[in-house]
C-alpha cells in the first residue's frame, strides 16, 4: 500500500510540474507576442496582459505550493 501512495505522490508532482512549465511557456510566449489572440478577442494587447496574468498567478501558485509543502 505504501508503494501506491508514493507512486501517486510522484505522479501528482510530475503532473503539477508539467502544468507549471506549460503555463510559464504560454505566458512568456504571449508576453513576447509569439502567441496572439484574434482581433475579435482583443488582439496582441490583451494577449500580453493575459500572458502577464498567467506568469504572475503561476509564480504565486508555485510559492504557495512550496509553503504548503513545508507546513
Amino acid at each position: 500500500m505504501a508503494k501506491k501512495n508514493t507512486l501517486q505522490k510522484i505522479l501528482s508532482f510530475v503532473a503539477w510540474l508539467t502544468g507549471v512549465i506549460v503555463s510559464l511557456s504560454v505566458g512568456f510566449a504571449m508576453t513576447d507576442k509569439i502567441l496572439a489572440l484574434p482581433l475579435c478577442l482583443g488582439g496582441a494587447t490583451v494577449a500580453v496582459v493575459a500572458g502577464w496574468i498567467v506568469i504572475i498567478t503561476t509564480a504565486v501558485s508555485v510559492i504557495l505550493a512550496i509553503v504548503n509543502a513545508f507546513n
